[in-house]
């Protein structure tokens, strides 16, 4: 029997990774182009889907004495940091889905933990403190963090609990929202206290090393798991962190939950943190230059996939740089993909009309010099398609639907298949070929503009991985990227001998 008076569980979230190495900025339209969800669409757009939305409204929905109200979720693709519009808009958002849909009995939040605005550094512990003082002390809040959250203490103090992935490529999103959902349920029954400690590390996992499945982040992972599975232990989650935003939380933190016991969970991330500073120097790893490629693709098992670091789209890169692009076409016989942001480009393919044959066109390296220059060749029109796909199956990032814009798919002389996009997007899904029928299997080479979140999807098909140290303001090594307001000592930037 359905109960008449069933507690009323609020679902909130605005999703954005920051990069504050670039001079663009992340504004309304950003977030219209990725995801503004109210109300039911929220759980239409996720209910399904292997992202934590998911995973929060599968155990809540099992409870014949909750109701789900979602409120109200924003998500736009990595980029700059939000412009103060933006930032006044979202806030402006939050306040009125929580006001209109009082009262509330425990609100779900999905941060992901590296907003920067214009406004605010510590974006994402503004919002979750403006909820928190709208709800006061008492209301639990308990929510999910994407591990490349930079963690700071405003946003450890304004929830009950947070939970991050514990995979990256991040596939088990829709398990940590159950995660998270079954501490709520928890909680408001009153059969457990979640009480969180967190604690900041003198370490910023270097990024190229941040895959939970090689060492040395599998030990530290495996660590943290055996520490979550003790006595009163509620959850632990291991905060990689997100370089590319100058902050002071910038770095590696931990957390871990308890019940009713806040000695318990400041024992558990003390243990974590010491682990990380005894073996910190495992965390700096060795780089993969451009001129090394020529030699290390000749030498390994094909298909590779070359992933761009320096242009990460996931970091927030522009998705345009061109030095892999050059190194590609200056290799005779060699079939290789890519993926290159050129909106202009498509324009000009599009303004061309029905010409058949190889015409001349300059692609990529339009944002800025640090990507390199525009490449100038000769490109054969394979098809013009509106770059809108799905994904089905668990990815990084767990979104279901994605758009590219009207894109262009072209051949170059030298045989390369480059698809040239009118919106940035990020590289987690294979449908992003074989939905436009290209088949990934036809290539030698393939390029993402990634460093470990493209591996969930291209691991299935490609034989070799190289991760590649390219420039640009996603670039692998930390000393090359101008920090003033990160913390010291940090290594790998300090030393901490």
């Amino acid at each position: 029997m359905q109960n008449k008076n069933p507690k009323r569980i609020g679902i909130l979230g605005i999703y954005h990774e920051s990069n504050t190495f670039l001079e663009s900025l992340t504004n309304w339209e950003d977030f219209q182009n990725g995801h503004l969800l109210y109300g039911r669409s929220i759980v239409e757009e996720y209910r399904d889907a292997f992202h934590e939305i998911g995973g929060m409204v599968e155990v809540l929905e099992k409870e014949p004495d909750l109701e789900i109200v979602p409120l109200f979720y924003a998500e736009a693709t990595p980029g700059g940091i939000l412009s103060r519009e933006a930032a006044a808009r979202l806030f402006i958002e939050v306040k009125n889905s929580i006001t209109e849909s009082m009262p509330l009995d425990g609100l779900m939040v999905v941060p992901h933990g590296a907003g920067v605005s214009a406004s605010y550094s510590d974006f994402d512990g503004h919002w979750l403190k403006m909820v928190r003082d709208m709800l006061g002390p008492e209301l639990p809040i308990i929510g999910t963090i994407d591990p490349h959250c930079n963690l700071s203490d405003v946003m450890v103090e304004a929830v009950d609990a947070l939970v991050a992935y514990k995979t990256n490529p991040h596939v088990d999103q829709r398990q940590v929202g159950m995660e998270a959902g079954r501490l709520m349920i928890g909680r408001i029954r009153g059969e457990i206290r979640p009480v969180m400690q967190a604690i900041q590390s003198q370490v910023a996992i270097s990024i190229d090393l941040q895959h939970t499945e090689s060492s040395p982040c599998k030990e530290l992972y495996e660590l943290s798991s055996e520490i979550g599975l003790r006595p009163k232990i509620l959850s632990t989650s291991v905060v990689l962190g997100f370089p590319y935003a100058d902050v002071p939380e910038m770095g590696t933190s931990f957390i871990a939950v308890a019940d009713g016991d806040q000695w318990l969970a400041q024992k558990a991330v003390g243990e974590l943190n010491e682990y990380i500073f005894k073996n910190h120097l495992e965390f700096l790893g060795g780089k993969t230059s451009i001129d090394q490629l020529p030699d290390e693709i000749r030498n390994v098992q094909k298909p590779v996939l070359l992933l761009d670091m320096g242009d990460n789209v996931g970091g927030g890169s522009p998705g345009d740089s061109t030095f892999l692009l050059e190194l590609v076409e200056s290799q005779p016989g060699q079939r290789s993909f890519m993926c290159i942001n050129d909106p202009e480009a498509v324009r000009a393919i599009k303004k061309r009309g029905n010409v058949t044959g190889f015409t001349p066109l300059s692609i990529g390296g339009k944002t800025d010099s640090r990507h390199g220059n525009p490449v100038e060749t000769e490109v054969e029109l394979i098809s013009l398609v509106n770059g809108k796909f799905s994904e089905k199956e668990p990815r990084h990032g767990g979104q279901v639907n994605f758009n590219m814009g009207e894109t262009a798919i072209v051949k170059t002389k030298s045989g390369n298949t480059l698809m040239l996009t009118s919106l940035r997007t990020v590289p987690f899904s294979l449908q992003q070929l074989v939905h436009f029928n290209i088949d990934p299997t036809q290539f030698d080479v393939i390029v993402a503009k990634g460093v470990n979140a493209p591996l969930a999807a291209y691991q299935t098909v490609c034989k070799s991985i190289i991760r590649v140290n390219t420039p640009g303001v996603t670039c692998a090594d930390m000393s090359n990227l101008r920090y003033q307001n990160r913390r010291k000592p940090l290594f790998p930037l300090d030393d901490l001998a």
